[in-house]
């Protein structure tokens, strides 16, 4: 249920990053209540990917989904964090 509703909350945000090439996969949710994102295509090296990821992603699951407790990317690169 919880996956459901996280998955939700990015459908609100994937026509963004799909307009530009992008997109997001959930890869874990684990028992820590943190979810593993990690970013496709054109999100994985564009250089906005941080703030997207802060101020979208992040947010809008944490707002949408309050079991979350954080939200983690694997393939940010560190040069755009």
């Amino acid at each position: 249920e919880i996956l459901t509703r996280i998955e939700s909350s990015l459908n609100n945000i994937r026509p963004f990053l799909q307009k530009d090439g992008g997109d997001v996969e959930i890869v874990d949710f684990n028992d820590q209540n943190e979810v593993i994102l990690k970013f496709l295509g054109n999100c994985s090296t564009c250089s906005m990917s941080s703030m997207t990821f802060k101020n979208g992603i992040e947010k809008n699951i944490i707002n949408d989904v309050p079991e979350v407790e954080a939200v983690q990317v694997i393939n940010l690169s560190t040069e755009l964090a």
